[in-house]
């Protein structure tokens, strides 16, 4: 992982970005040898958008059913 000083930064930039899309390799920028930020790629989604929520979900009841006991609401009656 390539570390670089924030001073450093606005002057190279660019070819941070560049080299962090080309090897995949993460890029932390420290201060003071600290490290307080990290620049990575965005990895690409595998999974499709369509449909990406298939099998996922769980139905636990009938959606036209009372949440409760309409009788221990007050201010109904």
């Amino acid at each position: 992982m390539t570390q670089i000083a924030l001073s450093d930064l606005p002057k190279t930039i660019q070819a941070l970005l560049t080299q962090a899309i080309q090897t995949g390799e993460p890029v932390t920028i420290a201060q003071n040898d600290r490290p307080i930020a990290i620049i990575s790629p965005i990895q690409k989604s595998t999974r499709s958008a369509f449909g990406s929520a298939k099998n996922s979900g769980k139905i636990i009841g009938d959606i036209v059913e009372p949440t409760s006991n309409l009788v221990t609401w007050d201010s109904l009656s």
